[in-house]
């Protein structure tokens, strides 16, 4: 193998999300309308916070980095998926499986991180906004950015790295619709408990700790908001409320997925659904459907 590991195996076979012809049919229209409305809605987004010099604080800064990472997530999973729906024979070389599972997790961890860094400025703004600007200034923006962005590439390297390290002699068949850990490394030629603790402290613990750094910090905003409440804190209230919604939606299946034995526990596709192609067309409507400085730039843009 190209890779350098022992295996034998030169493809798998990915089994999709049903053998059902009228149903495979029946998922392509939905899917292919979820991925345009993922590719179409972020891409407005990004269009609209960088022609619009109104929208320059890094809130925005990190809604359109949200933004980017939505298309490219839902880019690493749904355009393999629609083709296989529509193919007889759903295989992917091995190289290629590899390629899927590296940036999906790199794309993942980053949004992770990012979805954590915007929670505190989210905090930052509500909770001392007197010093917003000194704590959340556009240097230490990128900064932050740059570290979630960072931190998904050495996560997804030490997922990747564990993986290629397995030999690979058969079964080559794949009980998902895309390339990921848990189905993957129960296919190898070898005892992975080891392996699939590391992995599952990995993906897991990031998954759990970054949602619990987000909800406490949701805690600490509703705290301060119950204490200082005035009438425009209703606004506050319904928008941390849409926020933790969708982040809910994203993080609690990565926490069942990945923190727990993937041998013991098999991996339900039907749930990676959730934040592969629900999750990714959410956002834009969540983060910016509901902020009028964005939906008025949005207009401009329009009429322009």
């Amino acid at each position: 193998m190209a890779l350098g590991n022992f295996s034998q195996v030169t493809e798998f076979i990915l089994l999709g999300l049903s053998d059902t012809r009228e149903l495979q049919i029946l998922f392509f229209t939905f899917f292919l309308l979820a991925y345009a409305m993922v590719l179409l809605g972020n891409l407005l987004v990004i269009v609209t916070v960088r022609t619009d010099p109104k929208l320059s604080s890094p809130m925005y800064l990190l809604l359109c980095n949200l933004s980017f990472i939505d298309i490219c997530c839902t880019s690493v999973t749904s355009p393999r998926m629609l083709v296989d729906l529509l193919s007889q024979r759903k295989a992917i070389a091995f190289e290629d499986c590899i390629a899927q599972l590296f940036f999906l997790h790199f794309v993942g961890a980053s949004e992770m991180f990012l979805l954590t860094v915007m929670a505190y400025d989210r905090y930052t703004a509500i909770c001392k906004p007197l010093r917003y600007t000194a704590i959340m200034s556009q240097q230490v923006c990128w900064v932050l950015v740059s570290a979630c962005w960072a931190g998904g590439f050495i996560h997804s390297t030490v997922q990747t790295l564990l993986i290629v390290q397995l030999p690979f002699c058969g079964p080559n068949t794949i009980d998902n619709y895309f390339c990921d850990v848990p189905p993957v490394i129960q296919l190898a030629c070898t005892d992975i408990y080891v392996t699939e603790w590391l992995m599952a402290s990995n993906s897991g613990l990031i998954s759990l700790v970054c949602f619990l750094v987000l909800v406490t910090s949701y805690m600490f905003i509703l705290v301060t908001i119950r204490v200082h409440f005035t009438d425009g804190h209703w606004k506050v209230l319904s928008t941390c409320a849409s926020h933790m919604m969708v982040v809910t939606l994203f993080f609690v299946p990565c926490i069942f997925i990945y923190l727990r034995p993937f041998s013991t526990f098999p991996s339900d596709k039907h749930i990676s659904v959730i934040y592969t192609v629900f999750s990714p067309v959410m956002n834009p409507l969540i983060y910016t459907l509901r902020n009028s400085e964005v939906k008025a730039s949005m207009w401009k843009l329009w009429k322009r």
